[in-house]
Parts: C-alpha cells; sequence; structure tokens
C-alpha cells in the first residue's frame, strides 16, 4: 500500500490559539486541514474523505451554510481539491473506483460530486442520520447539495465485523482490499468511523473527526485548546460515545501496537506525516529505487 497524504482545502477558525493551538494571536484567523488520504490499491485508488470539492470551490454560498462559511471561512483554492491533486500526481480521477468517508459532515463530502463513478462506503446510521436532517444544526452541517451520488453509496452496519486492537467492531468493505477496513467510532454523528490502512508491519488509522488536536492523544496528559473543545461539544451527537472512543484511541497509542493514528484536522499531524506544509498541495513524486514493497513510501 502506497499513501499520499492530501489536504483538501484548509479552513480558518476565528479564534486563532483558541482553536488550533499555534495561532500566535486570538484575534487572528487558525488554521485546520482537511487531512485525507488517497491510497494505491494495486491498480485502482482509494479515497478516504473527500474534504471540499470543485463546486464548493466555484460556489460556496449556494454549497455551505452561512454559519459555516462565516466561522471557518475555508481557504478555497481549486488545487488543494482531492481532483485535483490526483491530476497532479499523474492519475487518472477514473482510477478513484472508492470512496470510504469517515462520516458526511460538508468540509468531508465536498468533493463526492468529483468523483460520480466511485462507490462511496460509509455506516449505515450516517447515511440515516445526515438525511433525516433532524435539527437546525444538522441542516448546517449536512448538505444534500453535496450528495449528488447517493445512488452509488454502500451502507454499512456498525454491529457487523470483527474485534480490532481493542475496537468491537472493524469491517471489510465491498470490493476494497482487505488492508483498508472501517472501525466504528461513534460520537461526533450517530454514523462516525474511522478508517485503518495496512502499512508495511502496522497500521495508520485516519480517526476523523474523532477528537481535533494532536495533543488529545496524549496517554498522560490529554489536553484541547478551550474554543476547539467547546467546538467539539457544539458537533457532538453522541458525547459518552465520543468520550469512550477518544479514550479507546488513548489507550492504543499507549499499548504502542504498531497503529499510528492521525485525525481529520490537526495541521501538526498532517504535516509530520505528508513531510510538507499543508498550504502546499501534493506533486508528483516518484518512489525511491531502493524502497521496500508494502512500505508507505508517499507523502
Amino acid at each position: 500500500m502506497r499513501i499520499h497524504h492530501l489536504n483538501c482545502v484548509s479552513s480558518c477558525p476565528l479564534g486563532g490559539w483558541i482553536f488550533d493551538g499555534r495561532t500566535e494571536s486570538i484575534v487572528r484567523r487558525g488554521r485546520f486541514v482537511c487531512h485525507c488520504l488517497l491510497i494505491e490499491a494495486g491498480r485502482e485508488l482509494v479515497l478516504v474523505d473527500t474534504g471540499f470539492g470543485l463546486r464548493d470551490v466555484a460556489d460556496p454560498e449556494s454549497r455551505l451554510s452561512k454559519l459555516f462559511l462565516a466561522l471557518l471561512a475555508p481557504d478555497f483554492r481549486d488545487e488543494l481539491t482531492a481532483i485535483r491533486q490526483v491530476e497532479r500526481l499523474g492519475f487518472e480521477p477514473r482510477d478513484v473506483r472508492h470512496i470510504v468517508m469517515t462520516h458526511l459532515d460538508f468540509d468531508h463530502a465536498g468533493g463526492l460530486d468529483d468523483f460520480p463513478w466511485a462507490t462511496v462506503h460509509l455506516l449505515e446510521s450516517e447515511r440515516e442520520s445526515a438525511m433525516a436532517q433532524r435539527t437546525w444544526l444538522d441542516r448546517q452541517r449536512y448538505r444534500p447539495q453535496q450528495w449528488s451520488t447517493s445512488g452509488s453509496w454502500r451502507t454499512y452496519r456498525a454491529s457487523a465485523g470483527e474485534r480490532w486492537h481493542g475496537f468491537e467492531r472493524v469491517l471489510a468493505l465491498d470490493g476494497v482490499p482487505d488492508d483498508v477496513v472501517m472501525v466504528p467510532l461513534i460520537g461526533h454523528t450517530l454514523g462516525h468511523a474511522g478508517v485503518a490502512v495496512r502499512r508495511g508491519e502496522g497500521w495508520l488509522m485516519q480517526a476523523g473527526d474523532a477528537y481535533f488536536f494532536h495533543a488529545e492523544m496524549d496517554p498522560k496528559r490529554p489536553r484541547c485548546p478551550p474554543g476547539l473543545r467547546a467546538y467539539q461539544w457544539m458537533m457532538e451527537k453522541d458525547r459518552r460515545a465520543r468520550l469512550a472512543n477518544q479514550r479507546r484511541l488513548r489507550d492504543l497509542v499507549a499499548r504502542d501496537e504498531g497503529v499510528e493514528i492521525t485525525c481529520s484536522h490537526d495541521v501538526r499531524e498532517f504535516e509530520r506525516l505528508s513531510g510538507r506544509s499543508a498550504a502546499v498541495p501534493r506533486h508528483a513524486m516518484r518512489p525511491p529505487p531502493h524502497a521496500p514493497r508494502g512500505v508507505e513510501i508517499a507523502r
């Protein structure tokens, strides 16, 4: 498996440091990434989340809520969309045959329209919750304008699957290599999931929005900037489950079982894994000739 790390349009939240823990002033906007994975699986590509898409960049007011546009002020750039980064890597966009979703929030699902031929994999409870649009906040976070591909969605029950590294369930996905699995992480949404990708002898887990800040995974002293803590509280659908899954993730880190964990929005994690600035799109890079097969060599 080769894994490419894509930032598919950053968000710039009001409040600076109180949100991202690194911007010096609270009167400046901070920065989140939208960390997606592009996986080379034989002749096919698998995308984990899509970030914002071309239509979001072209006409955000018709696609996204005024609340989140004002709060997050996404750095809309065509070159940072998933499809443009796939092209820059020298792939054909139609080689993206599968998209595995952590959840359907607007900043994760905006690029679905750009890959209408791909099969989209997600938890059944996420599809049901998103389409129900039960609350005002649901109608702001879940944007049906981004779901033109809903006819190709393949859903899975969170109660199915097998145990995996301390988690009750892990789900194999139809048509997707066994090296890519879905791990239910309910809490942020009612159908939220992590996606684990085997790399060499270990795994990389994209934990989506199960947490937002790298230090939340510190087994001894978990911490989070106050504004970001409040944002997670505002967005959560099941607080008890969210906090329980965060504890499971921290326990997994502490046990050091060869599973590296990253979330969707932390800049530090993205830049460490990708080896480049979050402001720079992924460029084509030839693997070194000495790189062993089956090991992650793409950044």
